[in-house]
């Protein structure tokens, strides 16, 4: 029997080194072993197959679609894209971001659907098929920790706005001197808006710098902080059982709220200004590696790609699934809610524009403040109800948020229940709560958005960005291009074309580490609002970056000592060899995917293209 194991991307495998030895738990079925133990390792594999616990699973496929929907479908969308693309020249970045969406987010997309789905796991046991790169998703795990922390300070903010909503006028449709600083009500003697001044002044508090630290928590955004957490646990204490009840209301009321918000803000005066700065592209600007850092960032932000939780998803799904069509439905509705929410930004920022007499680029401040001032100055312009529509809104983006944060903490404690099956969830699912609050509470400081954005710089967009780079050249150039798209084969009964073999192999392990290369050179440091960070900041932020990347060495290590070998490079080999246990979780598929593996000799590149079978 011929093995299925080799590298059939784009090298030739070495050959298999000895096997490996039998581990606790864990089925022993090495593919294509011709050595006279073959028959009793298969009997050691279909025995030990039966103790892997069974996996808890949807109640039903709309129940996955929702949780996606709502996953993906988050402040990344409604917060972090308006402010990216305003960053980034506004129409200037809208053309890099549907190309990276195209050729890198949905293929990232769906291979960590079809990854999750497969193997039945969670990021790091799904590492399987490569052994070696299961630091990938340790590393993944910190960054989605760090970026959960200051997620959910996010969240607290709609809550603050949510609760200030129901008072008789909303409070940043009048200045008040109280908060506002003497004199700087007088239209002519500031160029803030009231709104901003409302959420820097008396929401926020924000600090000039943090030379001197972040300052002392906000009492009122800690207690809305600390009832975010409350309720993401409450959405994870029974696992999907319950995350997926919660997600029919998180993937669907967001959009009748938005869809009133966009007719709203095109009725302003001056808000064609701001559609028109939101599609006109600045040519000069996709010359800019800077431009396609910051839409890889928010696609893989917006997607959740490279945080675990599509794999963690898919995970729970039955093994053949139409997972297919589930993946082109939730990266239409991404792309649709980002632009939604675009549109509806700027039309904002065109009216705020107009009545500041300044230019568009230059309204407001970026950061997190552009949808708190933005969207508030809209819904404080309504001539109906203002409050009504201010409470449907704020609880809109809490509901966005809580989508994406239950799927993101579910992630982490999945790995940890897939790693110690003995563990008891809601106690897992208590922990991490906790400490995400505990950590959180340094954003509502004052320095608390310095902190956002060094976290977002570090935790978010660089390792994630990176981790991404590595999962793909994981299953592409190691795993094997063509083993994967067996597999998927297999799972799916359908196969997949050049588009993915393209993506997958070529244009995204090389496009992103290109770009990821000069814009490291081109901008290493940070800022807030154009304001640097003190050095202490920037060395906690390389640290983060650190912890989380230095995770995949040390694990790649780990994975080698366990592989037998005479030398260390057989053992490094080794490592990037499938485990014998890879494969389908359930014990009858696993026996089903041994035979059709059995049934494709494995071909070196150079073999399929002499025979023409790319």
């Amino acid at each position: 029997m011929s093995s299925g194991y080799e590298n059939k991307g784009f090298e030739a495998s070495p050959e298999l080194p000895p096997p490996y030895k039998e581990q606790p738990g864990l089925p022993l079925a090495e593919i294509g072993a011709t050595n006279n133990n073959t028959s009793k390792q298969q009997e050691n594999a279909d025995a030990e197959s039966q103790s892997v616990p069974d996996r808890m699973q949807w109640n039903n496929q709309w129940e996955f679609l929702m949780s996606c929907i709502s996953m993906s479908v988050g402040l990344g969308n409604v917060w972090r894209f308006p402010v990216t693309a305003y960053e980034n020249g506004g129409g200037a970045f809208l053309i890099p971001y549907l190309v990276v969406l195209i050729v890198i987010g949905r293929p990232i997309y769906f291979l960590e659907l079809t990854l999750g789905q497969f193997s039945g796991y969670s990021q790091i046991k799904c590492w399987k098929c490569a052994p070696f790169f299961k630091g990938v998703g340790y590393g993944s795990m910190i960054a989605t920790m760090a970026v959960l922390t200051y997620y959910v300070s996010i969240m607290a903010l709609t809550v603050y706005y949510f609760i200030v909503s129901f008072q008789k006028t909303l409070p940043w449709s009048l200045c008040d001197e109280a908060w506002a600083g003497v004199g700087n009500c007088d239209i002519n003697a500031t160029t803030q808006t009231v709104p901003e001044m409302y959420f820097l002044k008396e929401v926020i508090k924000e600090a000039a710098d943090i030379q001197n630290g972040v300052g002392t928590p906000d009492w009122k955004l800690s207690i809305c902080l600390v009832f975010s957490w409350v309720l993401i646990f409450g959405s994870l204490i029974r696992g999907v059982e319950s995350s997926g009840k919660v997600a029919y209301f998180t993937a669907i009321f967001p959009y009748f709220v938005m869809i009133i918000l966009l007719v709203r803000g095109l009725t302003l005066k001056g808000a064609w200004k701001g559609i028109e700065y939101f599609v006109k592209p600045d040519w000069s600007k996709l010359l800019e590696p800077g431009v396609w850092y910051a839409a890889v960032s928010q696609c893989f932000f917006s997607l959740n790609t490279g945080f675990g939780s599509i794999i963690m998803f898919s995970s729970y799904n039955k093994f053949d699934h139409s997972i297919y069509r589930d993946a082109w439905i939730v990266s239409f509705m991404d792309t649709f809610t980002s632009l939604l929410a675009g549109f509806t930004i700027f039309a904002v920022l065109g009216s705020l524009a107009e009545e500041t007499n300044q230019d568009v680029s230059e309204v407001v401040k970026a950061g997190a403040g552009l949808a708190f001032v933005s969207y508030p100055d809209a819904i404080a312009k309504f001539d109906w109800v203002p409050q009504l529509f201010s409470v449907l809104f704020f609880l809109m983006l809490f509901t966005l948020g809580l989508g994406s944060s239950v799927s993101d903490a579910g992630a982490i404690i999945t790995i940890f229940c897939d790693r110690f099956p003995k563990l008891v969830r809601w106690h897992v699912t208590l922990v991490v709560c906790f400490i995400g609050c505990a950590v959180g509470i340094v954003y509502t400081t004052p320095g608390g958005q310095f902190i956002v954005d060094l976290v977002d710089f570090f935790g978010g967009s660089f390792v994630i960005y990176t981790t991404s780079v590595l999962e793909v050249i994981g299953i592409a150039w190691i795993y094997g291009v063509y083993n994967y798209l067996d597999d998927i084969e297999f799972m799916l009964n359908i196969r997949l074309g050049y588009y993915w073999k393209i993506c997958w192999g070529l244009i995204i392990p090389i496009f992103l580490t290109i770009i990821l290369v000069y814009s490291l050179v081109d901008d290493i440091s940070p800022s807030h609002n154009d304001i640097p960070y003190p050095v202490i900041a920037l060395v906690f932020g390389w640290a983060l970056a650190a912890i989380a990347l230095l995770a995949f060495p040390i694990f790649g290590f780990q994975a080698m000592t366990k592989v037998p070998g005479n030398s260390w490079t057989e053992k490094f080999f080794g490592s990037l060899k499938p485990h014998p246990s890879w494969g389908p979780r359930n014990p009858k598929k696993r026996l089903e995917w041994l035979e059709f593996k059995a049934s494709r000799p494995p071909m070196s590149l150079w073999e399929r293209i002499k025979q023409k079978k790319l």
